[in-house]
């Protein structure tokens, strides 16, 4: 094995090293998920050279200094305050999806006028008009951390895969019978996967088009889908109150995550893979082992429907949204509520962490979205402008950039 090369990544805090081994190029990553700005660089570089052989001695100053330039963009405080930047009428109809590429220089709405647009985020110019979908496109997505790709997924029971750069479409990937509502790439963008109305979701190649593999299993609508940080491993959530756990080499059913009593809204899996999260629309969330698959505890307090949930990228935070109008902020390992952020007049159906984790945004179907202290739960600003209800929220990568997506037809972006 010989390293080439040290990328850094700064949220969560990391080091990934590119190395070649048998002719071929690959990667690992150093996860450095309790780097704080005061950790002792040189103890965690003796940690880091104890367990990475890859380290030899000449690499040891490089290291170093990767550790301290990872603390060093901890230590800037984030006051960013949002300002409104401009209003796209993005569509001829409510839009149903934003997301970011990986830069943060480019982002894609979804909508019900059956199109997806590709939007430069700097100057709010369209760049590409993707056109072909027959009904509403429901789910969108970059392959990030890429970003040469986007999936659209679509009431036409189909998903076709993109060109960034041209708009061109490469392949549509046929084989669902009822809508397709969620989707994700795989972190290596080999696969996509998709979840759909009925009852299944399916793994597609990203070269070649074809299907992969049926996951079947589930006897309700799969609402909600997320491949794990290494890509070994998918959840899907279900009508039918239950997620499952698949193996991604196999397509074979791992485990069966029962105990909702009511539809699952959202899963995801924390940074290092170890603990799963469920939102339900039985007002509850659970935490589960992923290795077992045991119910490790049920977060509650909510008084209706949990509608999204997410950790923060370190794993620590957990955030709940739900149709009571709050959203709570869980320690990940206490399991302990530590802040309920009141404040909207209406459902929450969106919530998300700030990269750096200092911040929540949330969206709500009263007309505006809201940015939160992580630690006091203060609300810091309200996002307003739009006419209807807002359905998505999302940070680029720096935090510094968010773009609010609404029933009103309109995108907003606040820098």
């Amino acid at each position: 094995m010989k390293l080439k090369r040290f990328l850094l990544r700064y949220y969560p805090p990391g080091i990934i090293l590119e190395y070649e081994k048998g002719g071929c190029l690959r990667t690992k990553s150093i996860d450095l998920l309790d780097l704080t700005p005061t950790t002792n660089p040189d103890e965690l570089l003796e940690e880091i050279r104890r367990s990475e052989r890859l380290i030899t001695e000449s690499r040891v100053d490089q290291v170093r200094k990767l550790i301290v330039q990872l603390q060093q963009k901890q230590g800037q405080q984030n006051h960013h305050r949002f300002s409104f930047s401009k209003e796209l009428k993005a569509h001829i109809l409510p839009l149903t999806n934003v997301a970011f590429d990986k830069s943060g220089s480019r982002f894609i709405t979804g909508s019900y006028d059956r199109t997806c647009r590709v939007w430069d985020t700097a100057s709010g110019t369209e760049l590409h008009t993707l056109e072909g979908h027959r009904n509403v496109v429901y789910a969108v997505a970059f392959n990030n951390p890429y970003g040469d790709k986007i999936a659209t997924g679509s009431f036409d029971k189909t998903c076709k895969l993109w060109c960034t750069e041209t708009g061109k479409c490469f392949h549509t990937f046929r084989g669902h019978v009822l809508e397709v509502v969620c989707l994700a790439f795989n972190p290596q963008s080999t696969l996509v996967a998709t979840g759909s109305m009925d009852f299944t979701a399916k793994l597609w190649s990203v070269e070649s088009g074809e299907e992969v593999a049926t996951l079947t299993g589930h006897t309700a609508e799969v609402l909600t889908l997320c491949f794990n940080t290494v890509g070994s491993q998918l959840l899907t959530g279900s009508f039918d109150h239950t997620v499952a756990v698949w193996d991604v080499a196999s397509g074979r059913c791992v485990h069966i995550l029962s105990g909702h009593r009511g539809e699952i809204s959202s899963v995801q899996f924390n940074w290092d893979c170890s603990l799963i999260l469920s939102g339900s629309m039985d007002k509850t969330c659970k935490l589960w082992d992923t290795v077992t698959g045991k119910c490790v505890s049920t977060l509650v307090g909510h008084t209706e429907e949990v509608l999204d949930v997410c950790f923060d990228l370190s794993g620590q935070l957990i955030a709940t949204a739900s149709a009571d109008g709050t959203a709570q902020v869980f320690s990940a390992n206490t399991h302990q509520c530590l802040l309920t952020l009141q404040g909207h007049d209406g459902e929450i159906s969106k919530i998300c962490f700030s990269p750096q984790g200092s911040r929540i945004l949330t969206a709500s179907s009263d007309k505006t979205a809201r940015l939160w202290d992580v630690k006091s739960g203060a609300c810091l600003q309200i996002l307003g402008g739009h006419t209807d209800e807002i359905f998505s929220c999302v940070f680029n990568y720096e935090g510094d950039t968010i773009i609010t997506g609404s029933k009103d037809n309109t995108c907003r972006i606040w820098s």
